[in-house]
């Protein structure tokens, strides 16, 4: 079985807490007419070079009724910056137009096979998945930028076309896995093309 979530498989439930103080599951998504899922962090200069391209996408879609879901994993005694509390902070500050969600046990994570921040996950309205991949091709500095895989595809999604590119390798920092080292990766984890 391949690590990361395959094409075409469902979304994977989750309920996990929110930097909103609620919490969410699978289900409170279920009027979107899709819905992206991406892992990302507070720290990862990748996730902090793409965060204001991933904004513009997720506002851009939001007429489309493309609802975004940002999940942290990473674990703070690895990297204390991802607290909870340092979740709650950045969201405050940065009013992403997402929900973000933290996942402690770092389980739904290893159910998506979560491979790096920001790693993206889109599905369609029956939640396949449709997309999974990287956000864009230079997230570290988005001004050498010269393709968004994500906007490509939700663009060819929202137009009810075939996803052309629906296959890319996730572009970032390594989920920092509990008890690992922070460069550490399961051995079955590995790129998707």
């Amino acid at each position: 079985m391949a690590f990361t979530l395959q094409l075409g498989e469902s979304a994977v439930d989750f309920r996990l807490p929110a930097t909103d103080g609620k919490t969410y599951s699978l289900q409170d998504f279920a009027d979107a007419k899709g819905l992206v899922v991406f892992y990302t962090c507070n720290h990862c200069p990748f996730v902090l070079g793409s965060n204001e391209v991933t904004r513009r996408t997720a506002e851009k879609y939001a007429a489309h009724g493309i609802r975004f879901v940002g999940i942290n994993s990473n674990s703070e005694r690895t990297k204390p910056d991802d607290s909870f509390e340092h979740m709650v902070k950045m969201m405050e500050e940065q009013k992403f137009p997402w929900v973000y969600l933290r996942d402690e046990s770092q389980d739904v994570a290893r159910a998506y096979g979560a491979l790096r921040t920001p790693h993206f996950y889109v599905f369609d309205e029956n939640r396949k998945l449709i997309y999974t991949g990287r956000g864009v091709d230079n997230p570290r500095d988005v001004s050498k930028m010269t393709v968004n895989d994500l906007d490509n595809a939700l663009a060819e999604f929202v137009q009810g076309k075939p996803i052309s590119v629906p296959l890319t390798n996730p572009i970032g920092c390594n989920v920092k896995w509990d008890g690992q080292d922070e460069h550490w990766m399961p051995a079955e984890a590995c790129d998707l093309v």
